[in-house]
């Protein structure tokens, strides 16, 4: 059942973000519930967590921090020392305290949106990919990643983490280890699948 908050949440987001933050917010609840029905995923649960994956995006940063600091979820060091990464762990925390939320099937999707993680759930990797694939991306290779995504979800996710490994190569970032464990697990799935071929 849809949460009947939701047009209290929309508006909470509408003022706490800027119009384009709002609007990308928007798209990927929307890609998240159109890759939810796809893949046999609870079709409310993601729409919620793609609603709120960046509620924290635009707080301040000693803000976030302190949020991070109260998240019940792993936080590596690297994240730590990444305060762009913050947003999506503070807002696992936010959403719990400020609307109540404790079922995870909705925080974590939240808190491992922007790293990712290996062994990640339905609802993980679906808010991980409509993230990436929203209407309002415009990288690119995104194209050919959204088409992927929506015909193959862990093709998508292999092509996803692919890309990330390489843009924080080349923007000399240091990588959390759960996104290589996301990294190695998507593309051990793609060398089996292209070895069945």
């Amino acid at each position: 059942m849809t949460d009947p908050r939701i047009p209290e949440m929309k508006e909470f987001l509408k003022e706490n973000l800027s119009e384009k933050r709002y609007t990308h917010s928007l798209n990927v609840a929307a890609a998240a519930k159109r890759l939810a029905e796809i893949n046999g995923a609870d079709a409310d649960k993601c729409y919620l967590a793609g609603l709120l994956h960046d509620i924290c995006k635009e707080l301040p940063k000693p803000e976030q921090l302190e949020l991070v600091k109260r998240s019940e979820f792993e936080v590596s060091e690297i994240e730590l020392g990444a305060p762009k990464t913050h947003h999506a762990i503070a807002g696992a925390v936010f959403v719990k305290e400020k609307y109540g939320i404790t079922d995870r099937d909705i925080l974590s999707p939240i808190r491992w949106h922007t790293v990712g993680k290996g062994g990640m759930t339905l609802n993980e990797k679906i808010i991980y990919m409509a993230d990436l694939i929203s209407d309002d991306r415009s990288y690119g290779d995104i194209e050919r990643i959204r088409k992927i995504t929506y015909a193959d979800l862990n093709r998508g996710l292999y092509e996803a983490f692919k890309w990330m490994i390489q843009e924080n190569l080349e923007k000399c970032r240091l990588i959390p280890p759960s996104t290589y464990d996301a990294y190695n697990e998507y593309t051990a799935l793609e060398i089996s699948r292209l070895g069945d071929g």
